[in-house]
């Protein structure tokens, strides 16, 4: 039997209306800011209802931000990684779950402390093997004195190199890694019945048949979620795009790399009024998609992350 609690209950709306609004007021701003002109958003006034020039504001931007190109390099680097990141998660939490071998609890709890370890932190070494992927091998020959022997032989200096930079392969692959996935998927296989395995090895499945044919099925809800998450994450990335884009024409996004080149100092005509207006219409070009994500994934997004029954 559930009480009835008029007081709780009005609290509990209350704190929902609240954080409704403390996300909603800022959009909102934001719309009415890209409705206005030059000289409305800049005058001394908070302005609560839009205006009616919205369309150029947005070709303005459009234009100004070269956000059609930008737009297409965000999507397929947070599409690359938000899939990487399922699917390398997944294959990584099943070896964790459904196979036997020494220290695989060590390589677990090594993978997990890497939660503690951000992009920021290990963005110099990151860059470093992005800058040419075979550094390692190249090093690993350099030190056993291999190449020097190849050298020798052959004539022919061994100089291994792979640069990733200002590629879709540069932006994607540093970022696939995700001990956050690799906890939630094995959290999940381990609730999964020992009876399943069971009975999908009397039918003759092998390992790839029981992930793809039982397993993924069963977690397309925290795929749902993970990959919604990994996509805003990507999304967002700033560091990593700067840095790893250097050609900015060709490999540049949207997100907050972009953006900011919207953030005016003086307006194009000369005026000297900054155009936030013009800016605020960029904020609403970029905020589109991930809005469009999110709330087509709201439901499985949800599900995936509080349903206990599986």
């Amino acid at each position: 039997m559930i009480e009835r609690t008029p007081l709780l209950n009005t609290a509990t709306y209350a704190v929902l209306i609240l954080g409704a609004l403390s996300v909603f007021v800022p959009l909102w701003l934001v719309y009415v800011g890209a409705t206005l002109t030059v000289r409305e958003i800049n005058i001394p006034e908070l302005h609560l209802f839009p205006g009616d020039h919205l369309i150029e504001n947005l070709q303005a931007a459009w234009a100004r931000g070269h956000l059609g190109g930008r737009l297409a390099n965000s999507l397929i680097m947070s599409l690359g990684v938000a899939t990487g990141k399922v699917v390398m998660s997944a294959i990584t939490a099943f070896g964790l779950v459904y196979f036997r071998f020494p220290g695989r609890m060590l390589i677990f709890w090594l993978i997990f402390i890497t939660l503690m370890l951000p992009l920021e932190v290990r963005i110099v070494p990151t860059y470093a093997v992005a800058a040419n992927t075979l550094w390692p091998f190249q090093s690993i020959l350099d030190a056993t004195g291999l190449s020097t022997v190849v050298a020798t032989i052959t004539g022919a200096q061994v100089a291994l190199e792979w640069n990733l930079l200002n590629s879709y392969t540069g932006l994607i692959l540093p970022l696939i890694a995700t001990a956050t996935g690799t906890f939630l998927y094995r959290q999940f296989f381990l609730t999964v019945p020992d009876e399943l395995l069971e009975a999908a090895r009397m039918d003759g499945a092998g390992p790839f048949r029981f992930l793809t044919e039982f397993l993924i099925p069963l977690s397309r809800a925290n795929m749902a979620a993970l990959f919604t998450i990994m996509f805003l994450y990507a999304w967002n990335q700033y560091l990593w795009p700067l840095l790893a884009t250097p050609d900015r024409a060709g490999f540049g996004t949207t997100s907050v790399v972009e953006l900011k080149m919207l953030a005016p100092t003086v307006s194009t005509n000369g005026g000297g009024t900054p155009d936030w207006n013009v800016a605020m219409a960029g904020c609403l070009i970029v905020m589109l998609p991930p809005l469009l994500l999110v709330a087509f994934m709201q439901r499985y997004f949800v599900r995936g992350l509080i349903a206990t029954e599986k």
